[in-house]
């Protein structure tokens, strides 16, 4: 019996270390992102169906959970998208991570109620090819996938790419002592530098470039490696052409367009969260006039591109904010310009819908350097390796001159530790689930009933949007493309709608706003009234008239 017993407990301590030796300790690559989202829709096989949208030119999958019960496109969604940028893994795990927390409560009441309500299409990595490179034998943050490029339009593609100069396997910093340069070791902190401010009376002392060599001797460097387009730079809203990782037009790329082409079937999705660079969940999004003249001749009511979040859309926005800190509590970000052609202005100004994105974490910018900010929190919070000290080397490229490599490890400044992901993704977890308590949903209330002469009836009803979000965002009324809330009355036999319109579509409600309908219906008997639409649930009535 005592034999039996060791055995058993041998077993039991070899499975909890087997167990424990197979816990994530770092972020996925591509394989181990095809193995948890396989798992999940085995493992949740009614609640999940699992997608390869496409393939990206370098042969990695774009996945797609469809995540819910019963008729997944007839039921308001969120479309929550990761690995917007292609140096920001974090992006990856949040997306990835808010599918497995929510199926692992999807035996709660709470939860199983949402999933019946409500469908998540889950999008856990849009820039496959870019994020490898965190995993490969040289490691650098890149955010273009796998077509080749000319990225300095020389004629020649990837002819200038990174050079591991101290061969630790990272693509860090290289500073030359040069009496030109503009950057100086931080005063506070000297493992970062600074540029030079002439008020505080500074002086340059050096050159600051990315490590590598001028492989083609255009005094450049690193500029034309392997790198292809950028996700979140071949969008169509405000897309640059020409721009490093741009691509030759918007929506150049496979990853996008599979994308495009299936959001803008989704009629039912309301709400865009994406986790990348862009910030509106922080620190919300201003309305303005957004005024830039349309071209001559415009048919485009109010005659103006639309460049600004309009004053309700923000104040929806405003209040995601306030809900996204109270459950987070990251504090204020450091503030960072969106740039041209990002998904999550995309989502917003021309695909219509409400868009949310954050990075998911960032520090406080307590020293004016994000570099020193980092280190000084990192040293606090005893966390090391992420920092190769400054070493001297013979550089061909600068003979005479004294040429060290070091500085900050890639990726550390845009992702945290890993010990830090699994509490984060809870985080915004809860933050998207309880987003889904303010979705705009359709009811029919006040239903009155009138007998007139000659066999009529008045009928009028109230349409309300029970959510906090409007039914259609400002930008999306503007669309011609987004469905409005119609309303139908289904009348039966020996009935007739005399006055009122059988089948209407009626303007956009506001949160928690309402209108009034009225008909006038001849005959008797019941009739059925029906209002909404894919993004904002709908909801049916009987009458007796």
């Amino acid at each position: 019996m005592n034999r039996i017993i060791f055995l058993y407990l041998g077993f039991v301590s070899l499975c909890g270390m087997t167990a424990q030796a197979q816990a994530p300790s770092d972020y996925s690559n591509k394989q181990q992102l095809a193995q948890r989202v396989k798992a999940l829709a085995s493992r949740y096989s009614q609640l999940v169906k699992l997608t390869s949208m496409t393939k990206t030119l370098g042969g990695s999958d774009i996945w797609m959970l469809s995540i819910g019960t019963g008729n997944l496109e007839q039921k308001p969604a969120v479309a929550v998208v990761g690995g917007v940028s292609g140096d920001h893994l974090f992006g990856v795990e949040l997306a990835v991570g808010f599918a497995e927390k929510l199926l692992a409560n999807a035996s709660q009441d709470s939860i199983r109620t949402l999933l019946d309500q409500q469908t998540f299409y889950v999008f856990p990595n849009m820039s496959p090819d870019a994020t490898e490179q965190y995993f490969a034998k040289l490691q650098y943050e890149r955010t273009g996938n796998a077509r080749p490029l000319d990225y300095d339009r020389d004629g020649q593609k990837g002819e200038d790419g990174y050079d591991d100069l101290n061969g630790d396997g990272k693509i860090t910093w290289m500073r030359v002592l040069d009496p030109s340069g503009t950057y100086l070791p931080n005063p506070k902190d000297p493992r970062s530098m600074i540029l030079a401010d002439p008020a505080k009376n500074q002086r340059g002392q050096y050159l600051v470039l990315s490590e590598g060599l001028d492989n083609d001797k255009d005094g450049q460097f690193n500029e034309d490696g392997e790198e292809g387009v950028a996700f979140n730079k071949n969008n169509t809203y405000n897309y640059k052409n020409f721009q490093p990782g741009a691509g030759e037009h918007a929506v150049s790329e496979l990853e996008n367009r599979a994308l495009y082409d299936f959001l803008y079937d989704a009629f039912n999705v309301y709400a865009v969260v994406s986790f990348g660079s862009e910030n509106n969940l922080s620190t919300p999004q201003q309305a303005g006039r957004g005024g830039e003249s349309a071209p001559s001749g415009s048919r485009r009511p109010g005659g103006r591109m639309i460049n600004s979040w309009s004053e309700r859309d923000a104040q929806v926005n405003g209040a995601v904010s306030d809900l996204y800190n109270n459950i987070v509590q990251l504090g204020d970000a450091p503030k960072q310009k969106a740039g041209n052609g990002n998904f999550a202005d995309w989502a917003y100004y021309h695909y219509g819908r409400l868009s949310f994105s954050t990075p998911g974490w960032w520090l406080p910018d307590t020293e004016k350097d994000p570099v020193a900010s980092y280190f000084k929190w990192a040293d606090a919070q005893g966390i090391t390796g992420n920092y190769t000290p400054w070493k001297t080397i013979s550089h061909p490229d600068f003979p005479n001159k004294t040429v060290e490599v070091g500085g900050i490890h890639p990726f550390v400044l845009h992702n945290p530790p890993y010990q830090m992901v699994d509490s984060l993704v809870a985080k915004h977890t809860d933050f998207v689930i309880k987003l889904t308590d303010m979705a705009p949903m359709i009811d029919i209330v006040d239903v009155k009933t009138e007998k007139l002469d000659g066999g009529l009836t008045r009928v009028s009803v109230k349409v309300l949007n029970k959510g906090a979000f409007p039914t259609l965002t400002q930008v999306g009324e503007r669309s011609y493309f987004l469905k409005h809330v119609a309303v139908e009355v289904k009348t039966g036999s020996g009935q007739k709608v005399i006055s009122g319109k059988n089948r209407q579509t009626i303007n956009a409600l506001e949160g928690h706003g309402f209108t009034e309908l009225s008909w006038l219906i001849q005959g008797s008997g019941k009739l059925a009234i029906e209002a909404g639409n894919a993004s904002s649930g709908k909801k049916t009535v009987n009458v007796s008239l």
